[in-house]
């Protein structure tokens, strides 16, 4: 036969085929057979089928009866086994929500598409399903449980950047231009539960004398201030200082948190789950519900609080006779901010004496081998219109210098204490750095920058070991309770020392140690990140303009360097005929940045 006429009797052959498997009752043939639930050969099956006449052509419709309703049998080429009911309700279920996936992946192309070409149209039954599938695959990407759902649904929509899927959960209200995204990822409660909040409320409403004050020792008489950020709202330390015949008394009282959130308790599951305060340039994410920490647990002005309190013999000189720690109560008298520590008259005589042993402190630290890096701290803050605005700090002023010394000193004595003591605490060690680069506490912008990269982790650890970075033979965080759940397991022993509480294992110590490390990882990127996110996104604002950087390193194809004013590593793309090596300063004229893709881009003004 020529090829035309070989075709045309094909397909005859083959309509002849499917005409006589219409006529095979492919279910009723099942209930026939399922009992029996054994495998049926080719023959068999047909004979079963076509009692009277089998040929090819029968066995051939039998075949093409079975593959088009695969619900009943399972089948090979020459075989064919029923399927139990299990397996059938199994397969029908199965193509179902298949056929819904389809469904869904088609209606949710189609909306995308149409909000992109702002077509109106209503939204699709499955929205919200639509809708948790893209942000989904947007933050979590292949470990997403919709991947393959959302790889198709932007696919038949055309999109081909996750910056698009971004988009488009803005466009239809889902996020807002500026959404957090870390947060979802890192999955960080905002808001606190029901019952957290219940607990929370009780706990503040508890009467604030009798039982609570007992065994402490009445400071109330003392003048205390605080020195914090201007926008701070949970005050966790306060100073004050009283000059005697020949040294001064210098107190450091840190916030009693454990007196209200009791180990082991709802508050303190809440609190061990989040890790630390998350603080953002627009938004604040507390430890500990804000009743608490913003209230009741906050060393507020004309409020008595209950504290733990240093109490530090200082000679004139600077040299420290003896400390003493206690439970106490205290009231504070002065909330200062840093700006307003540094030109306050008020108490400035306490501040100016403050300043002085911190100075001697540090001096003393720095003799002992102290890394003390200076770099400026840029802070941003985003103003009633939600632009953010840069604000330039220098960590050096008196009022943010003697805060630090003081809690580093309230710190290390806590450190000695819990040693001396014999009581396992989270202490926080730091080896010797890969290369020092600074010399007697000075050093130029570059070398500050560039020595900070060269200091090694710090490590935690239930006994005390050296902290280089501090230049002390001990050191613990115990100074923000209300703000960090290390510190507020370190005042809880602290308290067990004192007689306070039963204190954590070795063992106990090591478990909170290993938990706490992802999720204050999660914290310190999610900080960093949000930061660094709203700095590009005031740069977006200043494109063309010029800077000038430090030269860091030389790359493979770009150099490394540092934008002075924001304090903001990028790459420069190296330029012919100069050579350029770290530490000179260059002139660079911004190109391109996009906030939400971490991209910032410069070129040699």
């Amino acid at each position: 036969m020529d090829r035309n006429r070989l075709v045309e009797q094909l397909k005859a052959i083959a309509d002849s085929r499917n005409a006589i498997a219409e006529t095979i009752d492919v279910a009723e043939l099942w209930d026939v057979l399922a009992p029996e639930a054994d495998w049926i050969d080719l023959p068999t099956m047909t004979g079963l089928c076509f009692p009277h006449a089998t040929d090819d052509d029968h066995e051939s419709a039998v075949i093409r009866a079975m593959f088009q309703s695969r619900h009943h049998f399972r089948f090979k080429p020459d075989r064919f086994r029923p399927h139990t009911q299990a397996e059938m309700d199994a397969i029908i279920a199965q193509e179902q929500e298949a056929a819904k996936q389809q469904r869904l992946i088609e209606a949710g192309a189609a909306w995308i598409q149409s909000v992109r070409s702002g077509t109106k149209v209503d939204r699709p039954a499955e929205h919200q399903v639509i809708v948790d599938i893209l942000k989904s695959y947007f933050l979590f990407d292949k470990e997403s449980p919709h991947c393959e759902s959302a790889r198709e649904i932007i696919k038949q929509a055309g999109l081909n950047t996750s910056e698009e899927i971004f988009n488009h959960l803005v466009a239809v209200g889902e996020w807002c231009t500026d959404e957090n995204v870390d947060l979802l990822r890192y999955r960080i409660p905002v808001f606190f539960s029901p019952e957290t909040q219940k607990r929370a409320d009780t706990a503040a409403a508890k009467p604030t004398d009798g039982a609570w004050h007992d065994g402490r020792t009445d400071l109330t008489h003392l003048s205390t201030l605080t020195i914090d950020g201007q926008s701070t709202l949970d005050f966790d330390d306060a100073l004050s200082i009283e000059i005697r015949d020949d040294h001064f008394l210098v107190g450091i009282h840190i916030s009693d948190v454990a007196q209200l959130i009791r180990k082991d308790d709802l508050l303190d599951q809440e609190a061990r789950s989040r890790g630390s305060s998350i603080y953002m340039p627009d938004n604040r994410i507390s430890m500990a519900p804000p009743v608490l920490a913003e209230n009741r647990l906050s060393l507020k002005k004309d409020h008595v609080r209950p504290t733990i309190s240093t109490m530090v013999k200082v000679k004139r000189n600077g040299d420290i006779i003896s400390y003493d720690i206690f439970p106490s109560l205290i009231r504070v008298d002065h909330q200062l901010s840093y700006f307003e520590a540094n030109m306050s008259t008020e108490a400035g005589n306490a501040i100016t004496l403050l300043h002085d042993i911190a100075t001697r402190f540090r001096e003393k630290r720095m003799s002992q081998g102290a890394i003390q890096i200076i770099l400026p701290e840029i802070n941003v803050w985003i103003d009633e219109n939600g632009a953010p605005v840069i604000n330039r700090v220098n960590r050096e002023s008196p009022g943010r210098m003697l805060i630090a010394e003081m809690m580093i000193l309230s710190n290390w004595l806590s450190a000695r204490f819990l040693a001396e003591n014999k009581i396992p605490a989270i202490f926080r060690s730091q080896p010797k750095p890969k290369s020092r680069i600074l010399k007697n506490g000075s050093g130029t912008l570059f070398q500050n920058w560039m020595q900070r990269k060269l200091l090694n982790r710090f490590v935690l650890r239930p006994t005390p070991e050296h902290h280089c970075g501090l230049g002390l033979d001990a050191y613990v965080t115990a100074s923000s309770p209300i703000r960090k759940y290390f510190d507020l397991v370190t005042q809880r022993q602290l308290r067990a020392a004192l007689g306070l509480e039963q204190p954590y294992t070795h063992k106990e110590i090591e478990t909170i140690i290993e938990q706490l490390a992802r999720p204050m990882a999660d914290v310190g990127r999610i900080q960093f990140r949000r930061n660094r996110y709203w700095l590009l996104k005031h740069l977006e604002g200043r494109i063309g303009e010029k800077e000038e950087a430090i030269v860091l390193q030389k790359r493979r194809n770009a150099y490394a360097i540092l934008l002075k004013a924001y304090m903001i590593e990028c790459n420069l793309p190296q330029s012919t005929g100069i050579n350029l090596k770290p530490e000179d300063l260059v002139q660079v004229t911004i190109q391109h940045v996009n906030a939400r893709n971490n991209i910032l881009s410069v070129f040699l003004g």
